[in-house]
């Protein structure tokens, strides 16, 4: 009967190990697992009383997944302890030494007595065994405990070296779960990691889709309220923001404004406007720093003094609020509240607040600096439109100098040719006059046949004498009049025709004669005489003329002599290099500079209309299509150098 009650036992065994073995396949969760070798176990002997202990080692932990004990409860499968030494812990004892324990109630009590306290933290058992949960590497994973409190129930040496064999397999399937459990958990881990990477990647890309909006917003031409309200909005999707406020500060009035109020309680802000230092927008701006109250920090705040007269309901939950600022400037401050107790704001999300305050600082500075830019353009605008009216009047009245100055510059040269003529003229009616009273005395002397052979031989001299005088002096006369003709007529003219530069210099200057007659200088042009030109020679004998008179003006004393150069000739290019130089006083560099600016003249009042060499500069540069610049030094004289096209034909036809 003995040995059939064992073959028993040994069945149930074998049972209980092909359980393990399926139950490590199976089952995916060490404590079922562990429940269900207990409920094995017990099959085959006393196990009332019976855990298992865990370690991690790389903590330094032990852990409780199953625990059962008639004495001392349960305890938390979760819960982490520290791992005791072995002096203080059979347990401990167990997964440091990596070895079987069996203790009676009498070897309890000596270890209590050597370590003068208790060993261990639980209850004193009759009958303790413990085996080491070993894995391949013979490394403690943990350990298996089964006991008895009562005397008659003990364990025997079969039962140990059963309940040892039951500890291998029950080793060989917690690695396995083991592994199963640290990849779950890994992949656990990971999934909440992906779930809070995706949440957070979406948070980021709605902050991103909201900064985007604000920056769109500051580019647009929205008037306060539409703008406020776009920034709810945009707010709004990001945090729970019923009761919304937008505070603007005014510097210069030093003063906090209410553009935009939402609230759950109060329909209207209780001031639209009032001195900075009320309220908490004050105390937001004045610290510079986001805030998070709830109503009894508010309270604190106002107990405290540090905020003055708050504005509004108090009666909140939880209150944020954060400045707007640019570079330390503020702008305003962005309040957002909660009076529902189930809606209390985080730190994160005050950061939030902060970080879209600045942007939205940002996006009102960029508005109002627009604003400004274009109110400055406007401005500029209208100053520009008023500035060409004038540059156009300006540019009327300086044409119409110029024209007033070319036909003075003609009348002069018309008055001094008429003076230049009447001296011949005058000189042909006194000849013309003596002849005819010569004349008159001759028929009379005849008539009355007194006319000897002398007398006649004395009128037919003086017929020849006055003749030739009234030639000479007709022929003069009739010189000035064709230069001064042809000269006039292309002064006054800006057509373009074929002319041979040498000669029509010579012109120029013989029409100027009045002008250097009487004065010591002496004018030299130095031009091939086949010198041919299809330019316009009005502005030719216009430059010419202003280089003369300024010479004569401003180059030399009324008495003073001097000499004249002008010299013309053709470069490799097909243009014209003129040289115009005088020796006379000359000017030093700042007067140099200024020479081609219009009305510039040093001698105002006494015949110098600051027009000549502006003229001359024009002329050059635009009729004739060339260059101009001069060199002087004071005492040095005054040099032009002219350079300009040949054929202005071919300039018309490439432009």
């Amino acid at each position: 009967m003995e040995r059939l009650d064992r073959l028993d036992r040994l069945e149930a065994v074998q049972s209980m190990l092909l359980d393990i073995g399926q139950l490590s396949t199976s089952c995916s969760d060490i404590t079922a697992f562990i429940r269900a070798v207990h409920g094995a176990l017990s099959r085959i002997m006393y196990a009332a009383n019976f855990y298992v202990a865990l370690a991690d080692h790389e903590d330094g932990t032990v852990r409780f997944p199953y625990f059962v004990d008639e004495a001392d409860g349960a305890r938390d499968p979760l819960e982490r302890i520290r791992l005791a030494s072995p002096e203080q812990s059979p347990t401990a004892w167990v997964l440091l030494n990596r070895q079987r324990l069996v203790l009676t109630a009498a070897d309890f009590n000596e270890r209590h007595r050597k370590a003068a306290g208790r060993w261990g933290d639980g209850s004193t058992p009759e009958h303790f065994v413990a085996c080491p949960l070993l894995d391949q590497n013979h490394h403690a994973l943990g350990a298996i405990v089964i006991q008895s409190y009562s005397a008659d129930q003990t364990y025997s040496d079969e039962d140990i070296a059963l309940f040892g064999l039951i500890a291998n397999h029950v080793s060989n399937a917690l690695q396995g779960l083991q592994s199963m459990d640290r990849l779950e958990r890994a992949v656990s881990a990971r999934t909440a990691a992906l779930a809070h990477e995706v949440a957070e990647r979406r948070r980021a890309e709605k902050i991103q889709h909201a900064l985007y909006e604000i920056a769109d917003l500051s580019a647009q031409a929205l008037d306060t309220d539409q703008l406020s309200a776009s920034l709810h909005r945009i707010i709004g999707e990001l945090m729970v923001a019923d009761n919304f406020l937008i505070g603007l500060y005014h510097e210069r009035t030093q003063e906090i404004s209410i553009p935009y109020f939402v609230d759950q309680k109060d329909n209207a802000p209780p001031l639209l406007r009032f001195p900075f230092g009320k309220a908490m927008c004050s105390h937001i701006l004045s610290t510079k720093q986001a805030q998070l109250h709830d109503v009894a920090s508010f309270r604190a705040l106002v107990a405290a003094g540090t905020v003055t007269e708050p504005l509004g309901s108090t009666d909140i939950a939880s209150w944020m609020g954060a400045p707007m600022l640019v570079n330390d400037q503020p702008y305003g401050v962005i309040v957002v509240q909660s009076y529902d107790a189930a809606i209390v704001y985080s730190k994160a999300d005050l950061d939030l607040l902060a970080f879209m305050a600045s942007h939205v600082a940002v996006a009102i500075a960029r508005m109002q600096a627009d604003r400004r830019i274009r109110k400055t353009k406007e401005a500029l605008e209208q100053q520009n439109a008023a500035l060409n009216d004038a540059l156009h009047a300006l540019q009327e009245a300086q044409s119409e100098l110029v024209r007033q100055e070319k036909l003075a510059s003609l009348g002069r040269l018309v008055a001094g040719v008429a003076h230049e003529i009447n001296t011949p003229l005058g000189i042909c009616v006194t000849a013309t006059s003596h002849l005819v009273q010569e004349l008159k005395l001759t028929r009379e002397e005849l008539a009355a046949g007194e006319m000897t052979e002398e007398s006649l031989a004395s009128f037919f001299d003086i017929v020849d004498q006055s003749l030739r005088i009234m030639t000479t002096n007709t022929q003069r006369a009739a010189n000035l009049v064709r230069s001064f003709k042809q000269v006039a007529v292309d002064q006054s003219s800006d057509d373009m025709r074929s002319f041979n530069l040498g000669p029509y210099l010579n012109e120029v200057l013989m029409s100027l004669h009045p002008k250097l007659k009487g004065r010591p200088v002496k004018v030299a042009v130095d031009c091939p005489l086949d010198l041919m030109l299809d330019s316009f020679p009005g502005a030719v004998s216009q430059i010419l003329t202003n280089m003369v008179m300024n010479s004569l003006v401003h180059g030399f004393e009324h008495e003073q002599p001097g000499n004249i150069s002008l010299r013309a000739a053709l470069d490799g290019d097909g243009w014209v290099v003129m040289e115009y130089a005088d020796d006379g006083a000359g000017m030093d560099a700042v007067t140099l500079d200024k020479l081609f600016d219009p009305f510039f003249t040093t001698r105002r009042g006494t015949g110098g209309s600051g027009l000549g060499a502006h003229i001359l500069y024009n002329l050059v540069t635009g009729a004739l299509g060339g260059m101009v610049r001069a060199t002087s030094a004071p005492g040095q004289g005054l040099t032009y150098h002219l350079r300009f096209p040949r054929s202005q034909r071919k300039e018309k036809l490439v432009a």
